[in-house]
């Protein structure tokens, strides 16, 4: 038996343990337990890449620390990078009836202080010491159970390694919800979904799929492709058939396809296309249709159970790209689509499947009905699930699976609007302290009392990325519309005179970017010394030498600790700079930075850095606000 097949056996034990969890915790959760949330988003990190401020995502599932109202219960959260006191503070306040002290002492927060981009599991998983402090936080790990963000084999591991087990989907079927595993679902629930085809790769496989597409839907005029695996809609793109549907003018049409990033290419969708597989259907092209979706839990009794439905806001080209949402669903077809998605769900469930999913849908008026299709299934949380958490949390109501709506103890029901997206350039530089302010100056809150107002999410995006996420609650769709619009508006005034776009250069090339922090870096660093060494004593950049622990530091220059095992940290800093220094002597640079970009020895260089992180390394040096474009290429110093 080998590593992977000894961790899935220790898997396959630990699921006994979650219903018998969950029969002693609930539905009344009084009873003691520890919540460990890593909200990992472990998807194609290439596609994370192109969202704003995706690190910050991490934040979106401090709403579950509500369930520190159990005075029995604790949470472990853990994040790549530490979350801003004031943040934490802000969410510790809604616990109505809790002391925040009494809520902080039963609350471990713990961080990998890693931003690099790549998932927060990975980073936990290597570093030891990490996973230890969390499992040193579980008090009893027989009453303790793993949430995440999506589930694959690392938060399996992970798993394993806590010893405790992982409320979500066994990661061995993670591609009945692929885009691919989703229309074989559908079609085994027997719920209808849009003419297309599933399992291509290849440009051939697409050609041959679209033209089977146009034969069977004559008067198609278009057709979207997209990812296996992709979030938010960002591996999208809309195919227009040509006049002549033939194999040729399908392959030239397919090099003007449209996607729903601007930033993408067709030799570089095509690339991931073949690596990641995907989808072609017919794109339902009527006036009027709208998107919903439908939320659901499986829990490990295998029991669904219908969470929420919503409206879908979508935006980008042709509308793929999902920004926000409102709850619920359209009254016309909220009781169907909820009824097809249960179908969707007991399939999902007799396969082994437990956790949060989603199945979204398309929904278009024809004659007087409603009609509507399935077109995803995504077995992970989404963008839906934590304003849906926030709500039954704060306002200790439920879902009424006869209506859909959500029903607040006084019997009235609530709906809400909320975006992860609330975004814009004048926002930045809003210091999380910053934005509190205005909240308390404009009286934007949450009213216990009521049931109804304004909360904010992802806040730690707002300072670099101008972004922000905002739910606002009312007692009916028009007056939860209003209040987001009001917050937004109260928001806009308050930064109105702040302008933070240079007078040119808003926009600039990657290689540019590096440029321009090569030249302020250069001024910074002086005779022996180090860009590594300077960013660890101003504390500023990548953090230098600085963002390694003292195992991290040792292992990347073992060949000193080899000759001198009890060097102290300060001593082994010196002894690298000095080997950086020579490094960059033999690279004829005057940065470690540029030296590292071509050896690839103790870290990557400027390979190491992501577009965003870039920009902000801009401001923070030279207070330039620039938007950074383009892919890493080979150094050229």
């Amino acid at each position: 038996m080998n590593d992977i097949d000894r961790e899935i056996e220790a898997f396959e034990q630990l699921k006994p343990h979650l219903e018998k969890l969950w029969d002693r915790i609930f539905p009344g959760d009084a009873e003691p337990y520890t919540s460990v949330v890593v909200p990992s988003l472990t998807l194609d990190q290439e596609e994370m890449t192109k969202i704003d401020g995706i690190s910050f995502y991490e934040e979106r599932l401090l709403f579950l620390l509500m369930r520190l109202r159990n005075p029995r219960a604790r949470v472990v959260y853990v994040t790549s990078q530490p979350i801003h006191p004031v943040v934490l503070e802000y969410y510790l306040q809604l616990l109505v009836g809790v002391p925040a002290s009494h809520a902080r002492s039963r609350l471990t927060l713990l961080c990998a202080y890693d931003s690099t981009p790549r998932s927060l599991t990975e980073k936990i998983l290597e570093r030891p010491r990490l996973v230890e402090r969390i499992r040193a936080a579980i008090r009893d790990p027989r009453e303790a159970y793993l949430t995440v963000f999506n589930a694959t084999a690392l938060e399996r591991r992970l798993a394993v390694l806590l010893g405790i087990p992982m409320n979500a989907m066994d990661p061995r079927l993670a591609s009945l919800g692929t885009k691919s595993g989703s229309r074989r679902i559908f079609q085994e629930a027997e719920v209808p979904m849009p003419f297309g085809f599933e399992n291509l790769h290849t440009i051939d496989e697409i050609v041959d799929a679209l033209q089977k597409i146009g034969v069977h839907r004559p008067s198609a005029r278009r057709a979207v492709l997209k990812f296996n695996d992709s979030f938010s809609g960002e591996g999208n793109a809309i195919f227009e058939f040509p006049a002549l549907r033939t194999a040729d003018a399908i392959t030239v049409a397919l090099g003007q396809v449209r996607f729903s990033v601007s930033h993408e290419t067709p030799k570089s969708y095509f690339a991931n296309f073949a690596r990641v597989g995907g989808i072609a259907e017919e794109f339902i092209d009527v006036a009027g249709r709208t998107s919903p979706s439908v939320q659901l839990r499986i829990n490990p009794r295998r029991e669904v159970v219908l969470a929420s439905t919503h409206e879908q806001i979508l935006s980008g080209p042709d509308d793929q790209v999902f920004v926000g949402c409102r709850f619920p669903a359209r009254e016309q077809y909220r009781l169907g689509i909820q009824e097809a998605a249960l179908r969707v769900g007991r399939v999902l469930a007799e396969k082994g499947v437990i956790g949060r999913l989603s199945v979204d849908f398309m929904a278009w008026p024809e004659i007087d009905d409603w009609k509507f299709a399935a077109i995803e299934t995504n077995l992970r949380m989404g963008g839906t699930t934590h304003p849906m958490l926030a709500l039954r949390f704060l306002t200790g109501g439920s879902l009424d699976p006869g209506s859909g709506l959500f029903l607040a103890p006084d019997g009235r029901a609530r709906y809400y609007r909320a975006s992860d997206n609330v975004q814009a350039d004048q926002y930045r530089g809003l210091l999380p302290e910053d934005l509190i302010e205005i909240l308390a100056r404009n009286r934007l809150d949450f009213n216990h009392r009521s049931g109804t107002g304004v909360l904010f999410h992802l806040i730690g995006a707002l300072s670099q990325f101008g972004k922000v996420g905002l739910i606002a609650i009312g007692d009916s769709p028009e007056e939860a519309e209003k209040l987001f619009e009001q917050t937004i508006g109260v928001l806009d005034r308050e930064t109105a005179n702040v302008s933070h776009r240079p007078k040119e250069g808003i926009r600039v090339s990657r290689d540019e970017a590096i440029g321009r922090l090569r030249l302020e870096l250069i001024n910074l660093t002086g005779p022996g010394k180090s860009a590594c060494q300077v960013a660890a004593g101003k504390k500023i950049f990548c953090g230098g030498f600085a963002r390694y622990s003292d195992e991290q530091l040792r292992k990347g220059y073992e060949s000193f600790v080899v000759s001198e095992p009890s060097i102290s940290r300060a001593a082994l800093e010196e002894k690298a700079n000095e080997w950086q220094l020579q490094r960059q002597r033999e690279c004829s640079t005057l940065l470690s930075c540029d030296a590292q970009w071509q050896r690839y020895e103790t870290c990557h260089g400027w390979d190491d850095f992501t577009n965003d992180e870039l920009a902000h390394f801009c401001f923070e040096l030279m207070g330039q606000r620039l938007e950074v474009f383009g892919k890493k290429t080979l150094p050229v110093i």
